[in-house]
């Protein structure tokens, strides 16, 4: 399947603050249709173009807009897109949805947004994935499907927006970031927390040695479970209501239930990634290998415990995995119900910080509280908007993204190790090079999964 050509974000017509590289000698669309303009103009052509068409006025012009496809599209996806359908050089232009009444519901979002009925809708993303008109995909499936879904994306020639958690196993995590690169595709991971300023603020402060000799880190996540019990069958209803096969795609089969697809299948091993200790680690553990300066490696050692994982690094710093009740109680941290959801806290030998979804900061000694940002300018930790504009900027750019492939592969696989050996009950070593687990071959049985073929 032909690719769609960078080139046209990077004409020198379309030059904005946006980070395009300039291409000598490269011819835009918008460039052509302005030499046809002037040339009518100078026939005296009667021809009138409207000013959004020119990308004249500050509009931009449909040419040099990047077009986009969303391929599931539920809740956390529909937070997503209402993020993303203000840029005004973005374009939603299609939707794939199994459930009728998503796809319904997503087109009368974006329809209503433009003021059209241009949003094409589509049962099976393949066929989405086949218009050679849309530049990059917002993947919002279920977990068992974000790899997959974004593989086939990058093997169609597609820029790849994925929710997390990105892979849900280790092999998926390493056969996405491998595709990404070797087909050259721009990949942000929906950790969205790495764009978001309280968390960025104490990263920064754990760089800046503010904090002193990092030592130890404390990510908070889920309690894990381990569930795979069936739901009752119910009549499996249409394929163009609800494809059931196409839902569950590479999982084990199953019947059907519609609470699966009402949002059930959370907590499923089928169906979840990691014991559900990646819905929260994906961003927590992230954040605390960004903060550790640990983005190109990942944790030696894991020792699960009843209410942690204790995981080490190769310079010695401590990763303290925190098992939190859902909802929290007495067992939260003291600053869970104050500072949000997804909270961290990095300790160092001279000062803490602990920060968390609600933007508040609160830091160790005083004279570093003093320097927490002005309350007026926090924004919560589920805020997509800086994150998906990074990922717009890169694909203009062909930079890498704040969460690129590599950052997501390791975080990642870390997420992994940790669920692996509460699973096991065990200690785990693994080598952060061959990303297997040293002298145990039970443990790297579970790094990958047997993968169902759906493609009918």
């Amino acid at each position: 399947m032909n690719s769609p050509d960078p080139k046209r974000f990077a004409s020198k017509a379309s030059q904005s603050p946006l980070g395009n590289v300039v291409l000598p000698g490269a011819v835009s669309r918008r460039e052509v249709l302005l030499g046809a303009v002037g040339g009518f103009a100078a026939s005296a052509a009667a021809t009138i173009v409207p000013a959004q068409v020119l990308g004249l006025e500050g509009k931009t012009a449909p040419s040099e807009q990047i077009r986009l496809g969303v391929i599931g599209i539920g809740p956390r996806c529909t937070y997503d897109l209402k993020a993303m359908l203000p840029f005004a050089d973005v374009r939603c232009v299609a939707i794939a949805d199994v459930q009728a009444s998503r796809r319904e519901a997503g087109k009368k979002l974006v329809d209503t947004h433009y003021g059209n009925s241009d949003c094409t809708l589509f049962r099976d993303f393949r066929e989405l994935l086949d218009r050679k008109d849309i530049d990059a995909v917002l993947v919002a499936t279920g977990d068992r499907w974000h790899a997959a879904a974004s593989i086939l994306a990058a093997k169609a020639g597609k820029d790849v927006y994925s929710e997390k958690p990105c892979g849900i196993t280790i092999a998926a995590c390493q056969e996405l970031a491998d595709t990404m690169h070797a087909q050259k595709r721009v990949f942000q991971a929906g950790t969205q927390r790495r764009s978001v300023p309280n968390f960025q603020k104490a990263i920064e402060w754990a760089h800046s040695g503010k904090l002193g000799r990092l030592h130890t880190m404390h990510a908070s996540v889920y309690i894990p479970t381990l569930d795979n019990t069936w739901l009752p069958a119910q009549p499996q209803p249409g394929r163009d209501v609800v494809d059931w096969n196409l839902w569950l795609g590479p999982a084990a089969w199953r019947p059907f239930n519609q609470a699966y697809c009402d949002g059930k299948w959370r907590g499923q091993w089928d169906f979840d990634s990691g014991a559900r200790l990646l819905d929260w680690g994906a961003h927590t553990v992230d954040l605390c290998q960004w903060a550790n300066k640990a983005d190109d490696t990942l944790p030696l050692d894991y020792v699960p415990g009843d209410n942690q994982i204790v995981c080490t690094y190769a310079n010695g710093v401590k990763l303290i995995i925190d098992f939190l009740p859902t909802p929290f109680g007495d067992r939260a941290p003291h600053y869970i119900t104050r500072l949000g959801t997804c909270p961290i806290r990095l300790i160092g030998d001279e000062g803490w910080v602990e920060t968390g979804d609600e933007g508040e900061i609160v830091a160790h000694p005083e004279a570093l509280q003093s320097q927490v940002p002005d309350a007026s300018k926090r924004v919560r930790g589920l805020d997509v908007s800086a994150h998906a504009r990074n990922f717009f900027d890169c694909i203009r750019s062909r930079s890498q993204t704040a969460a690129n492939p590599d950052v997501m592969r390791r975080s990642h696989i870390a997420c992994h190790a940790a669920a692996i050996a509460w699973i096991l009950k065990r200690p785990l070593k693994i080598d952060p090079k061959t990303e297997e687990f040293v002298n145990d071959p039970e443990a790297n049985l579970l790094r990958s999964r047997p993968a169902r073929s759906w493609a009918v």
